[in-house]
């Protein structure tokens, strides 16, 4: 059976347009993370986040796993990591950044 290189069959298979936009997608799934990956990419544990969150470990924990959060809870979380939060509405194809949150 030949074998062939995956460059080789991406060029064939996809057009440029279509190698563009799947290297966009790909980049923009890159920029996802969980709480957790953000801050093991960050380099944090979760005892130094608790400390620096005025959080238990447990609490912490718990917080990471959830999929709601009180936007003051991710703020103070983010802004432990060095980040900052930024909330962006799309309406009818715009991005609107919101202030005052």
């Amino acid at each position: 059976m030949a074998t062939h290189r995956w460059s080789d069959l991406r060029e064939r298979k996809l057009s440029p347009d279509a190698r563009s936009r799947v290297a966009s997608e790909a980049k923009a799934e890159a920029l996802e993370m969980t709480l957790r990956m953000l801050r093991e990419t960050a380099g944090k544990t979760q005892d130094e986040m608790a400390e620096l969150t005025a959080m238990s470990q447990s609490q912490l924990s718990r917080f990471e796993r959830r999929e709601d959060y009180l936007l003051s809870t991710l703020k103070r979380y983010v802004e432990a990591l060095g980040g900052e939060i930024e909330i962006v509405a799309r309406l009818k194809g715009k991005r609107i950044k919101l202030r005052g949150l």
